[in-house]
């Protein structure tokens, strides 16, 4: 009989963040699949994206999670930098149709949200359909591993 073994989803936030990150949490909790990794932020007070995101990013490199949710209050300041680490896929998605793409055909391993774009009810659909969704591999694998020889190729 195979064994289950749950999945480890760290999550990170700023200000902006917060609320969706709290709310996020709270569904995740409910769920028995998956453990929850808090790296912050852990209050409204302002504070400095990149400081969080990069300890979310680490997390993930160093294979101590296996997916993440960072949430600004756009979502393009986190995109923006967990996409400067190799390996890490981060798609900033405002509907499920996009996180289910992201999974699908890009195999993203972060998902970014914009605390401040949408509301908790679409937010908790994205991350159902993010963190339900397999890679199909194929073609699909092809196109990453260009993408990671085109980044190796130039240093990037």
């Amino acid at each position: 009989m195979e064994t289950f073994v749950k999945k480890k989803i760290v999550i990170a936030s700023d200000h902006a963040g917060f609320n969706l990150k709290e709310s996020i949490k709270e569904f995740l909790k409910k769920e028995e699949n998956y453990e929850i990794i808090d790296v912050g932020c852990y209050s409204c007070e302002s504070v400095d994206y990149p400081v969080y995101g990069i300890e979310a990013v680490k997390k993930i490199l160093k294979k101590e999670a296996d997916l993440g949710i960072l949430i600004c209050g756009t979502g393009i300041g986190m995109s923006i930098l967990a996409n400067r680490f190799p390996s890490i896929r981060a798609a900033l998605c405002q509907e499920p149709f996009s996180a289910k793409m992201a999974r699908l055909h890009n195999n993203a391993n972060v998902l970014v949200l914009g605390g401040r774009v949408i509301g908790n009810g679409i937010a908790i659909e994205i991350v159902k359909t993010f963190l339900s969704t397999p890679f199909e591999g194929g073609r699909h694998e092809r196109r990453l591993n260009l993408i990671e020889n085109l980044t190796q190729k130039w240093n990037l």
